[in-house]
């Protein structure tokens, strides 16, 4: 199969003709439509993870068609549509039992424990546990950015947030993952302050329903938060990873708020200080929010295909698995809003504008 692969960390990846992955018993061969380039695969291309194998194929959010499925597979067959979580969890374990599959301790993720979507072909793990099926509404590029950045951030504002309409939600950071988080708090009546350095972010964050915005830049930043919620934000999220958008985050809630952080916190950001004087004081929550299980797909994705969520707003451009290697590279200094998405092979359904 072809697949994007890099040898050497920061070394621009390319297109090589690469052995095809065998389907585990238990687990399924995807045919690759469409996947992600994600934020998460530049920190892993730069080398800031550091259980990556070389080489790597990198890509963790992904849509296709099941091409293979293990013997001991049962709810799925060759020919489905289907899109899986980035956390690929055994299903099995304590964790996954209590159905906290997005923390499971012996997950798999692809792109990251071994190769990814990148490529015309993909595994997924135990895939009675992970795969999702794809309404016919629901199109290959719009799912291809649900299985990380959407999927996360709609966790993040429903189940961890617990935001209620007319309450304020502060989003740090408007890449893929905070302009989701946008879409997803103004579709339950949530009124949000975006922020970013980008004005392009900003605007589509903006023409997503966002009522107020704020350059990141702004030295009074938590003060400008805290003057337009009226006291402070009811949630925020840092959806960027840095040690100054978490600390704004917190310092910008109002008592008893909660900051949830999204953002991957590594290399100079990795260990950050946190004002835990002022989280006693004002009794605020912090909490991590990891993916979503794969059991928690059907009610977003039935938010999807109704329209009351419309993740296709947020992509930007698609490109071919050609031009992959170059999106990934230069995604950290990219000035464009919205996501990428990498198209691979191709399917009748593409064609169809409802999907």
């Amino acid at each position: 199969m072809l697949a994007a692969v890099y040898d050497r960390f920061r070394q621009l990846a390319e297109l090589r003709d690469v052995p095809e992955p065998a389907c585990p018993p238990d687990g399924a061969v995807i045919a690759v439509r469409a996947t992600g380039v994600c934020r998460s695969d530049w920190h892993a291309w730069m080398g800031h993870d550091p259980d990556i194998g070389l080489p790597h194929v990198p890509g963790h959010e992904f849509a296709g068609v099941i091409a293979e499925v293990g013997p001991l597979v049962e709810r799925w067959k060759p020919g489905d549509r289907v899109t899986a979580p980035f956390v690929q969890a055994c299903g099995r374990c304590a964790v996954c039992l209590a159905g906290n599959h997005n923390v499971c301790p012996l997950q798999t993720q692809p792109g990251f424990t071994r190769w990814g979507s990148f490529a015309e072909h993909v595994v997924v793990d135990w895939a009675d546990t992970n795969l999702v099926g794809l309404p016919d509404q629901v199109a290959f590029v719009t799912a291809a950015g649900l299985g990380c950045r959407f999927a996360t951030s709609y966790r993040a504002v429903v189940h961890h947030g617990r935001v209620e309409a007319g309450q304020w939600l502060a989003v740090y950071g408007c890449g893929g993952v905070g302009l989701a988080a946008v879409m997803v708090a103004v579709s339950r009546g949530v009124r949000v302050v975006a922020v970013d350095v980008s004005p392009r972010a900003l605007a589509l964050a903006e023409t997503l329903g966002a009522e107020a915005t704020l350059n990141a830049a702004d030295a009074r930043l938590s003060a400008r938060v805290i003057e337009i919620t009226d006291g402070g934000a009811h949630l925020s999220i840092d959806a960027l990873g840095r040690a100054a958008t978490l600390a704004h985050s917190i310092a910008g809630l109002r008592p008893r708020g909660r900051h949830v952080q999204i953002g991957l916190l590594l290399a100079g950001d990795a260990g950050p200080p946190v004002d835990m004087g002022a989280v006693v004081a004002r009794e605020l929550e912090i909490v991590g929010s990891h993916g979503m299980a794969a059991h928690h797909y059907p009610d977003m994705l039935d938010e999807i295909a109704s329209g009351a969520l419309d993740p296709g707003r947020l992509v930007a451009r698609t490109i071919d698995l050609e031009s992959a290697p170059e999106a990934l590279a230069t995604m950290d200094t990219a000035s464009a809003a919205g996501t990428t998405v990498v198209l691979v092979g191709s399917d009748e359904d593409d064609e169809n504008p409802s999907r």
